[in-house]
């Protein structure tokens, strides 16, 4: 070691870069950078080492905040695209939701319809030959629940009536 080559600590370093030490420490550590000399639990480091250091610092900040703006608006402009594809996918989602929700009504609609003939027709048929009749239908009381008359039960007509009889 030279006596006359002035060292520096690393609070030196960043004081005269205008950065925290803990940042110089970092710089440091991630760069290898091995200390010249130790004074007690202090490390010492060359001219040359804290030259390097500021000058990484002095053109890390000017080129940082350019680069920061640049690269935030790249990021946005992606996300701006992400979520475009996602609005498109969902809009696409609710015309196919919606066109299905059209098929049921009209399947619910052809249904009902389908059930008011069955059971047109199925009144008219009962209503055209009497002769025909079997123990469940509610118009002629069983033996059990019947008593002189006094109970007369009606065809209950709606959607599923003839499932009543």
């Amino acid at each position: 070691m030279n006596n006359n080559e002035r060292l520096y600590k690393i609070s030196e370093i960043a004081d005269t870069a205008k950065v925290n030490k803990t940042k110089v420490w970092r710089y440091i550590r991630d760069n290898n950078i091995s200390e010249r000399s130790m004074k007690g639990n202090a490390k010492l480091y060359s001219e040359h080492t804290k030259d390097v250091i500021i000058k990484a610092f002095s053109s890390e900040s000017v080129h940082l905040a350019t680069e920061t703006k640049a690269d935030t608006s790249r990021i946005l402009l992606e996300q701006i695209d992400i979520l475009k594809g996602e609005l498109e996918r969902k809009n696409d989602q609710l015309d196919k939701m919606q066109s299905l929700l059209d098929q049921q009504q009209q399947l619910n609609l052809s249904t009902n319809r389908q059930n008011e003939k069955l059971l047109d027709t199925n009144t008219h048929s009962q209503d055209d030959s009497p002769s025909q009749s079997d123990d469940t239908d509610v118009l002629n009381p069983t033996e059990g629940n019947y008593s002189k008359g006094e109970e007369t039960k009606t065809l209950k007509k709606g959607l599923f009536g003839w499932l009543r009889r």
